[in-house]
């Protein structure tokens, strides 16, 4: 596929993640020098999801009850047009045309991940992204490469995570032992060595448990700078349950999402007499506590963590973060020319200029995969 795209050129990265709490679109423009990529975000925005449909995809996305395939093809055009719509607010926005995009990098929405198949044996492994590619190419006019993950999973990785080869892409610094923290509604690591391989995997529950409830009790979408968390107190008897979960336990790579950690496995651990605002300061911990567990097993010796996703923005996360990692110094990607509300998106932009230019877009190390591989279908102006 090389010759398809120019190594310079705009690009469009979308994306909605496991909160599903907006579709992140990013305008990014890439340029080479030598084997350095360079990537600047020209404009970015959120656009928001409309409420019912919002509120369908995180129910099935929690691994409820199956639905009928009339509606998942239903939802398959709808998140495509939402999707389509994000693309044209943000080229109107930037002022860019459609014909000045070489390509648009389209995620979609994640319904359900099982890379472990279904059942759980290995086999049938799968991962599925609503929004359909072809729609979106047709209310867009740009190229659009899509559905990212089969391939890798198809050659024994996880698909997941995918933005770690882009971490390393922009990100390393030699002499220096990095870790990249997406606090996204998952946490996953990029672990940066100033020498040996780049990893990268997820660690639990980010974001998704504590925006669902908060969501459930006070009809917020998110506990905003962490206030209802610092309210309560941590319920060190029910962190201990929650920690117990065998997943925690497991060795990288690994990956994770909403059919695994969502409000019911809290309930479950539940004993049913705790205050709504301890539950949120125990919700917040396991994050805390979880992200920093994996680090200190995984990359001991970082001096450095850049953290991006929303979690970013909860300031008593970070804080917390900070307290637990007191040797290592704690940063938003900001400080290095990546906004952290669209690193993810921007990443997809990448992967899809990866996919053109027939270069891999994945990271063996971090999903596990056989080797490196060319991701994604290109569906053609």
């Amino acid at each position: 596929m090389g010759g398809q795209a120019r190594a310079d050129g705009l690009y469009v990265g979308l994306i909605s993640g496991t909160s599903a709490d907006g579709i992140d679109a990013a305008l990014v423009r890439f340029s080479e020098h030598g084997t350095h990529t360079r990537c600047e975000v020209l404009h970015a925005l959120t656009h928001p999801w409309q409420p019912a449909l919002r509120a369908r995809l995180v129910e099935l996305g929690q691994g409820g009850e199956a639905t009928s395939l009339d509606e998942m093809g239903t939802l398959d055009v709808r998140v495509a047009e939402t999707f389509a719509e994000a693309t044209r607010a943000l080229l109107h926005a930037a002022g860019v045309g459609a014909g000045e995009v070489q390509a648009i990098g389209s995620h979609g929405q994640t319904v359900r991940h099982r890379p472990a198949g279904a059942a759980g044996d290995g086999r049938a492994p799968f991962s599925w992204q609503l929004g359909d590619p072809s729609v979106l190419v047709e209310r867009t006019g740009i190229t659009t490469v899509a559905d990212f993950r089969r391939r890798d999973i198809a050659a024994g990785g996880h698909g997941a995570p995918l933005v770690p080869a882009f971490h390393a892409a922009v990100l390393r610094e030699a002499g220096e032992d990095r870790a990249v923290l997406n606090l996204g509604g998952i946490a996953n690591y990029t672990l940066l060595p100033s020498h040996g391989p780049v990893r990268g995997f997820d660690t639990g529950p980010a974001n998704a448990l504590m925006d669902a409830w908060c969501l459930r009790h006070t009809g917020a979408p998110f506990d905003c700078d962490g206030a209802l968390a610092a309210q309560g107190e941590v319920d060190e008897a029910l962190l201990a349950r929650l920690l117990a979960e065998p997943w925690f336990a497991l060795p990288p790579p690994k990956s994770s999402g909403r059919e695994q950690f969502h409000l019911g496995w809290v309930d479950a651990h539940l004993a049913g007499s705790e205050r709504v605002e301890d539950v949120q300061a125990t919700l917040l911990e396991l994050t805390a506590r979880t992200v920093v567990d994996a680090l200190l097993a995984q990359q001991p010796s970082t001096s450095r963590a850049l953290l991006c996703g929303g979690g970013v923005r909860n300031a008593a996360l970070v804080a917390r973060i900070g307290q637990l990692l007191p040797d290592c110094r704690i940063e938003s990607t900001d400080a290095h020319g990546l906004d952290a509300d669209f690193v993810e998106a921007t990443a997809f932009a990448w992967l899809a200029r990866q996919t053109l230019l027939g270069r891999p877009g994945n990271l063996p190390s971090a999903t596990g995969a056989a080797g490196w591989r060319v991701l994604g279908a290109v569906y053609p102006v």
